[in-house]
């Protein structure tokens, strides 16, 4: 509800520079992320130790304030300071996916993921239009107020309708699953596997390419659509981007499933690279609105299938650990994406974020192809688990 206005936030604390909007932008959008960074990992082991529906709770209730209060920022320093106390408590849907994935029986992980994925991306659709809309019928404090009541209520939802079973489901390995792992064996257990280890660096990748383009998406409408209703175009473009990610994400959690997690990944990756390219080259909104839903389709497989891999990899006592390390990994690719698009707009123009965003995602294809290649069909299968037995 929220992000696609960001940017226009920051210029209504006065007359700035587009440079400097563009360049505080960034840097506001990232700093939840450098928070989130740091603090993941020692949620996600909080959580396997002490049960995740807990920090639900907690996670609700501390985005909720923080937005509440960035209806009152007066200027960019209170709404940075704000959006970092955001980051702290940036855990709800990493937290939910790790909820989820050890309730769930390997498979059938993807489609359950999917599902998941869908229930975020519902939100995600949704959430722009409406933001955009009460942003420019009643101010944008009612938009943080609104996104307030909506994380409440999730917090409520939490509370009352989530039962968190703590035994283990039925294709578990009572010895892998139970068993308790100190961080540094949770790291060994990451590296030894090229596939895994590389699945989870491309998180960081994806999310510096789909972020870069974030905050300066609403000033690239701005510059094609002119003025008028321009939060409400903004949230349209971001919403596209979520139609498509409802479209398809359980159809690519399942087809996961059945065909390999790896597989679809790869396939995501170079599909999201090439839709990506023509934004540049864009001339009217309507142009960039079906580009963003092509988008959608391919980035909203790639969350619940790599979520599904992680499912599949590693033991259930520490996904939670496993998933804080994957959600750190995406943040400081939120963390990077902001602000390089900011530096690469400010130097090269919007084109130049879509051309470069466009590449990484190519790349990331191919090295996720070349590892698990090698790593499938050159005789160098190795358990993940058995130095961990020793």
């Amino acid at each position: 509800m929220v992000v696609p206005f960001i940017s226009l936030y920051v210029d209504s604390f006065g007359n700035f520079s587009d440079a400097y909007v563009q360049t505080w932008s960034g840097w506001i959008f990232a700093i939840t992320f450098v928070a989130a960074f740091f603090f993941s990992p020692i949620w996600g082991r909080f959580g396997d130790r002490h049960g995740r529906k807990k920090l639900l709770i907690l996670f609700a209730l501390g985005m909720g304030l923080s937005i509440f209060l960035m209806g009152f920022a007066k200027n960019v320093w209170q709404l940075f300071l704000l959006r970092l106390m955001m980051g702290v408590f940036t855990g709800f849907i990493p937290m939910s996916q790790a909820l989820i994935a050890t309730q769930t029986s390997k498979k059938v992980a993807g489609k359950v993921l999917g599902t998941l994925q869908t229930g975020s991306i519902t939100g995600q659709l949704f959430g722009p239009l409406l933001g955009g809309a009460l942003a420019d019928g009643f101010g944008y404090a009612a938009s943080f107020k609104w996104t307030t009541f909506s994380i409440f209520l999730s917090a409520i939802i939490v509370l009352i309708g989530v039962k968190e079973s703590k035994e283990p489901v039925e294709d578990s390995s009572l010895d892998e699953d139970t068993k308790v792992y100190s961080s540094k064996e949770v790291i060994l257990l990451i590296a030894k596997n090229p596939v895994f280890l590389v699945v989870m660096l491309i998180s960081a990748l994806v999310q510096v390419a789909h972020f870069s383009v974030q905050p300066i998406l609403s000033l690239y409408v701005a510059d094609m659509h002119g003025p008028a209703s321009i939060a409400f175009f903004s949230g349209l473009a971001f919403s596209a981007a979520g139609a498509g990610n409802l479209f398809m994400a359980r159809k690519w959690g399942k087809l996961g499933d059945s065909v390999g997690y790896v597989k679809i990944m790869i396939f995501l990756l170079f599909m999201a690279g090439i839709v990506y390219f023509p934004g540049a080259f864009v001339t009217n909104i309507w142009q960039l609105v079906a580009l963003r839903f092509l988008l959608g389709i391919a980035i909203g497989g790639i969350v619940p299938v790599r979520i599904a891999y992680i499912r599949q990899e590693a033991p259930l006592s520490i996904q939670g650990e496993v998933l804080g390390y994957n959600t750190s990994l995406r943040f400081f690719g939120n963390i990077i994406g902001p602000a390089l698009g900011g530096v690469i707009a400010g130097m090269f123009g919007f084109s130049g974020v879509f051309i470069v965003t466009s590449s990484l995602l190519i790349l990331c294809g191919i090295i996720l192809f070349t590892v698990w290649y090698r790593h499938e069909y050159t005789g160098k299968h190795s358990h993940v688990y058995p130095f961990l037995r020793r």
